[in-house]
């Protein structure tokens, strides 16, 4: 085997070896020296081959979410995204479990809303029973002061 002329500083254009040699990487005559050699394109690891992409997620699957979420924050709005989202959830035999916790957080939280906005009802009612049996002004009925007017 024969090793091909480098060229010197006052030579013009690129080393082409001789047709003899023969070399395992293929030449580009565009560039100085021998090409790299060609390998098949790598797939980074973080990012799945397009035949492996992801299946899409069941739809209400956002919604199961987003019921959880406002279950927690607005009762009655995320018992009822909970509920339609199970509903859809359930058509596509996906998993429903949150949509099931969103369920029972918002049926919780919103039957202790209505338990806590009747009790102040009942408050605010005996307040005006007491007040218009004692009549205008400031009273004190066993230590409790009220204050009707």
């Amino acid at each position: 085997m024969t090793i091909p002329e480098q060229p010197g500083p006052d030579s013009v254009g690129p080393a082409v070896p001789p047709s003899d040699v023969s070399s395992p990487h293929p030449v580009d005559a565009g560039t100085q020296g021998i090409a790299a050699p060609q390998y098949p394109p790598h797939q980074h690891p973080a990012y799945p081959a397009p035949e492996q992409a992801a299946a899409p997620s069941a739809p209400g699957s956002g919604m199961a979410i987003a019921g959880f979420v406002l279950a927690i924050i607005v009762p009655i709005v995320g018992l009822i995204l909970s509920i339609v989202a199970f509903v859809k959830l359930k058509k596509a035999n996906a998993p429903r479990g949150l949509a099931i916790a969103g369920i029972i957080i918002g049926a919780l939280l919103t039957l202790a809303w209505i338990v806590g906005i009747v009790a102040i009802g009942f408050a605010i009612a005996g307040l005006a029973a007491t007040c218009a049996e004692l009549g205008p002004g400031v009273w004190d009925v066993n230590g409790v002061t009220y204050t009707c007017g």
